[in-house]
């Protein structure tokens, strides 16, 4: 038995020091320590949860029902609240609030542009997505796209944004955002299926969007909108995430089927299927890894993106509903 006992103590602690390399090695390709930034929706709070430790390093007191976040690697974190109508930004690495945007009626999603320097939010009520300008720390435009306005997508050399009208989105909003102060919508479409969530290809060719009624990914022409291929995938809603360093992989999460694929983007096919905590539905990539958050029961995972191998599950709040990764 003690044998036993030791052997099992070892190999924890081989694997513990497993974890932590890769974690480090991970943190270096980033430049820092990677952390992950999760919405604790029923707490009113923003939690910052080491990678892979699992510890909460902070607890940041938002305005009330915070849904969404997003950050870069480097920069300010941007929290959305749906219910209290605002949008919070917070500084790197402290968290500290430093300004709380109010004009707004039902704010759903932001997207920060890839150059740093400026951020898009979609209002469901008002059927406008507003410019923010990060240095200025306001909103510099607003233009109407139309009601329902949810989901939103911005290109990798950030010239195009596509908007999806609404979680079961039958109209998708093309934009220019070439001048990003100042977009213009081009045209519309609308899909052949329901669309939830958008997300631009590394190379910016194609979209793929997840469907609220199919199981499967549909991956679009990022010019014309044109249906180029499907992915299987699991329950929907799906939502998708890219890692486009070394070899470029896609991942796809189902929260309501409780799992997550690894996709070779070049041929559409799963590689891998992962286990998730029921309610996974967002999750996010920065370097080689891969969050998720489950809204429905609170759990915070990560996987190496290279594998797909389980690093860490932990329990953090009652509700965990997005994600997003900063380094620090």
């Amino acid at each position: 038995m003690r044998f036993v006992s030791r052997l099992a103590v070892a190999c924890t602690a081989a694997l513990l020091a497993v974890l932590l390399v890769a974690g480090s090695a991970v943190g270096n390709r980033l430049g820092g320590t990677p952390v992950a930034l999760v919405t604790a929706e029923s707490e009113n709070e923003l939690l910052a949860i080491s990678l892979p430790g699992g510890a909460v390093l902070r607890r940041v007191r938002v305005a009330p029902d915070p849904e969404t976040v997003v950050s870069q690697p480097s920069g300010p974190a941007v929290v959305v609240s749906p219910a209290s109508g605002t949008v919070t930004l917070l500084a790197w690495r402290s968290l500290r609030p430093v300004v709380v945007l109010r004009a707004f009626r039902s704010p759903q999603l932001a997207a920060i542009t890839p150059d740093g320097e400026w951020v898009y939010v979609t209002d469901a009520a008002t059927g406008e997505l507003s410019v923010i300008e990060l240095a200025a720390k306001r909103v510099v435009d607003r233009l109407f796209v139309g009601h329902g306005a949810h989901h939103l997508a911005v290109s990798p050399d950030q010239r195009r944004t596509w908007v999806a009208l609404g979680e079961r989105a039958s109209t998708i909003i093309a934009l220019d955002t070439s001048r990003p102060n100042r977009p213009r919508v081009i045209w519309r479409f609308h899909p052949q299926v329901a669309a939830h969530d958008l997300v631009f290809s590394p190379n910016g060719r194609s979209v793929w969007v997840g469907s609220d009624s199919a199981s499967y990914v549909s991956v679009l022409g990022a010019r014309n909108g044109r249906l180029l291929g499907t992915v299987p995938a699991g329950r929907p809603p799906q939502h998708i995430a890219f890692i486009p360093y070394g070899r470029t992989r896609a991942f796809i999460t189902s929260g309501y089927g409780s799992s997550i694929e690894m996709v070779d983007p070049a041929t559409r096919k799963v590689i891998r299927t992962e286990r998730l905590p029921y309610g996974s539905f967002n999750l996010a990539t920065s370097g080689g890894l891969v969050v998720t958050s489950s809204l429905l029961n609170g759990e915070v995972t990560e996987f190496n993106g290279a594998s797909l191998a389980r690093w860490m599950t932990v329990k953090v709040a009652p509700k965990t509903r997005d994600v997003a990764i900063s380094v620090w």
